[in-house]
């Protein structure tokens, strides 16, 4: 995520502002340009284009500071993806749906900036990629149906126990998980959908089957296995997660997850001046987003992990980064890479 200043009194915004905590003026994200608004008069206005926006019609009741054209409020580009909330007659579903649209907005911030295609763009059948963020339902006989976060040909739900971070944190430890955030969960389902938009419906297989494997064989059967025995003893050395390793689509997608982390994260360490980043940035294009060759990433990348992993063990965390980037690991990184920037 790169620094936003205030356009009024050149003060620092977060992503998520929606007032300038300096001047008090009321800010906004226009997607479309990747620069924060300041609203005159009431009126949000594009200063180059002259052309009127208005704030997401979301903006009152989760805080979302996205624009959308024209002079009638309505979800902006991310939110109108969401076909399914949190039942608000619970207090604090509301806190829920504002932490996973707060996720998915940074998830939609790198899928802008790789100009990864979405339905508006392309002509994609209408809402293909949708999100429905659900709870587990309770039945009167006292049975619980899970609401299971995964991916179904362009529905992602997300089951709202993940913006718990208590909750969340009991099923890293259950699951024997290094790492588990919200964000990662909205990453790693959308690496599915791209899997069969670039990978599937492309036909292009080969390439994918000798770095990732053969996707054919059973998922379900991949998946029970995985669950019975666990991931192989030197999973380290081929997969990203042992999770990764249970089948090709879910190594294709926790791969994807881990790419959006490091492109995303030389984007911040670059516009802080962090570490090997900052200190090297001539090296990469003037956005990580843009860079065309991958090893200018990774070279930056696996330099500064290791600072802020010693930085977090210097005051008694656990590890910032809690992977190993081997050479296998890295072709596949290059592999959705290449795909992101070649397709």
């Amino acid at each position: 995520m790169r620094r936003f200043p205030c356009p009024s009194c050149n003060n620092e915004l977060h992503f998520d502002n929606v007032v300038c905590l300096s001047c008090g003026n009321l800010i906004a994200y226009d997607a479309k340009r990747d620069k924060m608004l300041v609203a005159h008069n009431g009126i949000w206005t594009s200063p180059h284009e002259n052309s009127v926006l208005s704030a997401c019609s979301n903006r009152e009741m989760i805080g979302c500071n996205w624009l959308v054209a024209g002079q009638l409020a309505k979800p902006c580009r991310c939110c109108s993806h969401t076909v399914i909330i949190p039942d608000l007659s619970w207090p604090e579903n509301l806190d829920r749906w504002q932490k996973l649209e707060r996720a998915k907005r940074l998830l939609f911030y790198s899928l802008i900036k790789f100009k990864l295609p979405l339905e508006e763009d392309i002509g994609i059948e209408p809402q293909k990629l949708r999100f429905e963020l659900k709870a587990d339902e309770l039945k009167v006989d006292g049975t619980k149906i899970p609401a299971v976060t995964g991916h179904d040909g362009g529905l992602i739900t997300i089951n709202i126990e993940e913006s718990d971070d208590g909750l969340r944190e009991q099923h890293r430890v259950a699951m024997g998980e290094p790492y588990r955030t919200l964000i990662g969960h909205f990453r790693h389902e959308i690496g599915h959908y791209y899997w069969e938009l670039l990978v599937s419906e492309r036909g292009d297989f080969a390439q994918f089957r000798n770095i990732f494997g053969d996707e054919r064989e059973s998922y379900g059967d991949a998946l029970q296995r995985h669950y019975a025995s666990g991931a192989p003893s030197n999973w380290e050395s081929s997969f990203v997660s042992a999770y990764a390793s249970s089948h090709p689509w879910e190594d294709f997608a926790e791969t994807w997850a881990h790419y959006f982390h490091m492109v995303d994260g030389l984007e911040t360490a670059m516009s802080y001046n962090l570490g090997d980043a900052g200190s090297n940035s001539a090296r990469t294009s003037s956005s990580p987003y843009q860079e065309i060759v991958f090893r200018n990433l990774l070279d930056s990348w696996v330099p500064l992990t290791v600072s802020m992993n010693a930085m977090n063990r210097s005051i008694g965390n656990h590890d910032f980064y809690p992977f190993t980037l081997t050479n296998e690991i890295s072709r596949k990184l290059e592999f959705i890479h290449l795909l992101i920037h070649h397709r």
